[in-house]
């Protein structure tokens, strides 16, 4: 097993390679707008896998895919001749996801965001169930301020009527 490092050196080193290959020496026709997004190599540094992206439609995609196999020997053995390793890794093209999936979150989001609107909507002309505020209110001020005097005033007029009474 060759350390982690040097398969993530490796690797970036491929990535660099392929795509100055692509950019400067292959030269098929059926190459479209390609776009070498990563590549990785396994831990063995026995096999290396290039993914890419085309901007096209279909019918680019897939004869890119084809253009890149037919070239993928010629770019394997570039990828020995420049990294001087022992083994030269086998070379795997992949197309990638990454649009596809950016593509379907874009619109995942904007569902999301048509929902909001549509609660946002719905919340701005509803109507309390019952009162607008349902909390309780503290009690008038003034029923519920007793002065002292106040209520001193009024044992002493209990204790005179309980005094008359039994007198």
């Amino acid at each position: 097993m060759a350390d982690h490092a040097r398969a993530r050196k490796m690797s970036d080193r491929i990535k660099v390679i392929v795509a100055e290959m692509l950019e400067k020496r292959i030269k098929d026709p059926r190459l479209g707008f390609i776009t070498v997004t990563d590549a990785r190599v396994t831990g063995d540094l026995h096999d290396a896998t290039v993914y890419y992206t085309v901007y096209g439609s279909e019918e680019e995609k897939a004869d890119t895919a084809a253009a890149l196999e037919s070239a993928k020997g010629v770019i394997r053995s570039e990828i020995g001749k420049q990294t001087g390793v022992r083994f030269t890794p086998t070379v795997t093209f992949v197309a990638d996801a990454v649009p596809e999936n950016a593509l379907a979150i874009e619109d995942l989001l904007t569902q999301a965001a048509r929902a909001d609107a549509e609660v946002q909507e719905k919340a701005a002309a509803a109507v309390y169930a019952g009162e607008a505020d349902p909390y309780k209110k503290p009690r008038d001020e003034d029923a519920d301020d007793l002065d002292e005097d106040d209520v001193a005033d009024d044992d002493l007029e209990d204790d005179e009527d309980l005094a008359g009474t039994s007198a």
